[in-house]
């Protein structure tokens, strides 16, 4: 494998991870907040699917999702099911940033590009949510 497929399949399994979150806190969010889970959910899912496909034209193995993902948190009402969710956009956009600097590949680091606005943008509509302060970071995706 090479950097770009690493970061690639590190990225699918960040997804997978989100996918997942999203899953779990859809039974704790409220019901104004469950149209956005949902479409977040796809968001997920359609970007995953876009690494796939990078990841098989390139001729690499695709890393199964797992049953399950630990997340950080225990969740058990609509304010930590968001806090997690927060956090597995942000585990998004240090994914995103990675592949973005390990790609070879113009096209492979517009999709981490691409990844990385996504997620920063989700990322800052659950800080809104949470009335964390700054909503936005100055370098989505860079160790803290």
């Amino acid at each position: 494998m090479s950097a770009t497929t690493d970061a690639l399949s590190k990225a699918v399994d960040t997804e997978n991870a989100a996918i997942f979150a999203y899953g779990v806190a859809t039974a704790f969010t409220s019901a104004a907040r469950r149209t956005t889970v949902a479409e977040y959910t796809a968001a997920h899912r359609v970007r995953r699917d876009e690494l796939v496909a990078a990841l098989n034209a390139a001729d690499a193995t695709v890393p199964e999702a797992a049953v399950g993902y630990t997340l950080p948190l225990t969740v058990d009402d609509s304010v930590t099911a968001v806090r997690a969710l927060l956090a597995a956009e942000v585990d998004c956009t240090v994914a995103y940033r990675a592949l973005i600097e390990q790609a070879a590949d113009t096209a492979v680091r517009r999709l981490g590009l691409g990844g990385l606005t996504d997620s920063t943008v989700r990322a800052a509509d659950w800080r809104v949510a949470l009335r964390d302060s700054p909503v936005t970071v100055a370098f989505p995706g860079s160790p803290a």
